[in-house]
């Protein structure tokens, strides 16, 4: 992804408010704001104009993270429609000089979906992905404005777009790390979250019972990965359906291990060396 100068403008001069995005020579503009900031969003000009925009919620029950992905030519009358819905905080891009057309903004809504599907971030609350045809350099310029959106929405709060298992392209890219307990393999690697464990690593079924009184923690989130799906029994071990976060490799390998883990030694490397081992050089 190409560097960026990215200013942020805060009219209330508060992060968690309303707050106006721009990037250096991009014709895009984005606006954040929590739910009850909305109308000091829809007040701006800048809602008069066409773009797309996202909800974010949570489900009820999981506490998953939920979002609704939409375009609309006038994203002020758009957005009063969707007051009814349960939501937490919006995000909008829209285009400064106005050019963005109906196709265009159905372009963007289409591929934002899919990108949304591939990395599975979030419960997507729509799914429509039906994408109108443009002309090639058209379809060219909504790239552009499409890698734009996904470096600016880290920026704003959300990982929707951000690949789970993390940048491959950095100056400094991690190798792929090995976790094992008995007959149970963990692949996974440092990210900038913090681990991923890749899809189709295994964790033991059972937690230790010291885990019951030492870890609640983790006996919660291996419950909470088999509900949403994310490990599910197979063969006698617990498998991984897709490339899974956590915020520390501790947490990745004592989910692995059904027990606590210091993720510093349990994870290694090819040739045998912990993390913590090739972390200090």
């Amino acid at each position: 992804m190409a560097s960026a100068t990215i200013k942020l403008f805060l009219p209330h001069g508060d992060a968690k408010r309303l707050r106006v995005c721009e990037v250096s020579n991009w014709t895009g503009k984005a606006l954040a704001a929590p739910r009850t900031e909305l109308d000091d969003l829809l007040a701006r000009e800048e809602a008069e104009n066409s773009g797309v925009y996202f909800l974010f919620g949570s489900d009820s029950e999981l506490g998953d993270p939920l979002v609704y992905i939409g375009e609309a030519e006038v994203v002020r009358d758009r957005l009063k429609q969707h007051r009814a819905r349960d939501w937490n905080s919006v995000v909008v891009f829209v285009s400064k000089d106005e050019n963005l057309t109906k196709a265009h903004i159905r372009y963007l809504e289409s591929r934002i979906l899919q990108e949304a599907k591939k990395v599975d971030r979030y419960r997507l609350e729509n799914s429509n992905t039906s994408s109108p045809r443009l002309p090639e350099s058209d379809r060219e310029d909504m790239e552009v404005f499409f890698s734009r959106i996904q470096q600016v929405l880290p920026v704003l709060g959300s990982d929707l777009l951000t690949p789970v298992a993390g940048s491959t392209k950095g100056a400094n890219p991690q190798s792929v790390l090995v976790c094992k307990i008995k007959d149970a393999i963990g692949r996974g690697r440092r990210t900038e979250a913090g681990s991923v464990v890749f899809k189709d690593s295994t964790a033991v079924s059972a937690v230790r019972p010291s885990a019951e009184t030492q870890h609640p923690w983790l006996i919660a989130l291996r419950k909470k990965l088999l509900q949403n799906g994310t490990l599910v029994e197979k063969g006698g071990r617990l498998v991984f359906t897709k490339d899974a976060e956590f915020d520390s490799p501790s947490a990745a390998a004592s989910v692995i291990y059904g027990g606590g883990a210091n993720g510093l030694t349990a994870w290694r490397d090819e040739n045998g060396k912990t993390l913590k081992e090739t972390e200090e050089g």
